[in-house]
């Protein structure tokens, strides 16, 4: 599966792609804005985005609304150093496959809310 990890701390960036790589995902590129992300998911064609819920520019959720229209939709899982439970609905109400905080990543996390 190809995969677009979007945050803005290149060493989080760094363990994403080397944990998901080694669960066999390809990872295809890398943003660190709201912004980057919409442009690389136009340019790289991923099938799923690893989205940080705190970007710079936009937050998570605004990410994931405006990639709904991009390439016909593409696969939107947030993460977050915070919990889930710290977004109340938020979550629940955007159009994203889950929530996986960052602690807790691993291939077979991401796996599990696709199945």
């Amino acid at each position: 599966m190809r995969v677009l990890i979007v945050d803005d701390h290149a060493g989080f960036r760094q363990q994403a792609r080397a944990l998901l790589e080694a669960d066999g995902f390809d990872v295809v590129g890398e943003a660190c804005t709201g912004a980057e992300a919409v442009a690389a998911v136009a340019e790289l064609h991923p099938q799923l985005v690893l989205l940080d819920v705190q970007l710079p520019d936009l937050d998570g959720f605004e990410v994931a609304r405006r990639l709904q229209g991009v390439n016909g939709g593409v696969d939107v899982v947030l993460t977050s150093s915070r919990d889930r439970s710290d977004y109340g609905s938020l979550v629940s109400e955007s159009p994203v496959r889950g929530f996986v905080p960052k602690a807790e990543l691993s291939g077979g996390a991401i796996a599990e809310l696709l199945g």
